[in-house]
């Protein structure tokens, strides 16, 4: 008995905002932000009922289900349209799904703990769920404050997983929380995003080089392994310190944040997408899904491709 992905998707909003941009309103540079985050860009717009909604219409056309063929829809997100109801029953009402709904929020580690929420659904017998991260991170950004304008982002992404008999593409999780670091990266009702950024970048490092190591170790398999790495898309500097420590080649790494900047819980599914899109998701081959985030939160998964 097993778990498998079937299918993905993404969107983004059309409009697009440069570092150039950005240096007409903010004292910085492009070579000031692509140097120390390595982002050029990023799309900004839309809601995340909107954005959801597409890039989980996009992976059930991927995997070949219609409406009637979802079990359960789970939507990764810091960035609800609504107090109440849920935005991921927003999306299930766009999609004209008639399964159970609901959102998870795990701050930029969302997407491998709903992962983890999803796989423990269809181990007790849930069939196939859409599962989506989706983030409108932009509502949310004092465009004055240097340090966070030029992060975060708007985006989705999604994937379709399913129970299989033969196969099973997840072999290990590791997820973990400090809510005692919750004042790191915070935002308030009504408030803005505030980040340490220096104690951030410290401690992500270093969970994600343990809860990683920990899930390879518990997939029985060592870095040399792993022929992609798929972390969240934070920040250039923390993906390259961490590679460098797991042992894993940089070129192992898919990199989006160029384009995307941080899309918080939505952007491991985006870099999924484009990893598959690529041909750089092969059958047989193991990768290692990472992510950290506000809360302080953190998941490390060792996938192996069963299609």
């Amino acid at each position: 008995m097993g778990t498998r992905f079937v299918g993905w998707g993404m969107a983004v909003p059309d409009k697009i905002v440069t570092n150039d941009d950005l240096s007409k309103t903010l004292e910085t540079s492009d070579e000031w932000i692509s140097e120390r985050t390595g982002i050029r860009q990023r799309h900004i717009g839309g809601t995340t009922t909107e954005l959801g909604t597409l890039a989980g219409r996009r992976a059930m056309e991927d995997a070949n289900v219609k409406p009637e063929d979802i079990d359960f829809v789970i939507l990764a997100t810091t960035t609800p349209d609504r107090m109440a109801p849920s935005t991921a029953a927003l999306i299930q009402a766009e999609l004209g799904l008639t399964c159970p709904a609901l959102d998870v929020n795990a701050a930029c580690a969302g997407f491998p703990y709903a992962v983890r929420v999803a796989q423990g659904l269809i181990e007790t017998g849930t069939k196939r769920i859409l599962l989506i991260g989706a983030e409108t991170l932009s509502r949310w950004v004092d465009w004055t404050d240097r340090n966070v304008a030029v992060l975060l982002a708007d985006g989705a992404g999604a994937t379709v997983m399913e129970y299989s008999e033969t196969e099973n593409d997840i072999r290990s999780f590791v997820l973990g929380a400090s809510g005692v670091d919750a004042d790191l990266l915070t935002c308030d009702h009504g408030s803005y995003f505030f980040m340490d950024g220096k104690e951030v970048f410290r401690r992500a490092v270093r969970v994600v080089v343990d809860s990683a190591s920990e899930a390879i170790q518990k997939a029985g398999i060592t870095p040399a392994d792993i022929s992609l790495m798929i972390p969240h898309q934070a920040n250039i500097r923390i993906i390259q310190a961490a590679s460098e420590r797991l042992g894993i080649p940089m070129e192992n790494a898919v990199i989006t944040l160029d384009r995307y900047g941080n899309t918080s819980s939505a952007s491991i599914p985006m870099a999924f997408w484009h990893a598959r899109d690529e041909g750089r998701v092969k059958k047989g081959e193991y990768a290692l899904m990472t992510g950290f985030g506000a809360g302080m939160t953190w998941a490390s998964s060792v996938l192996k491709w069963s299609m």
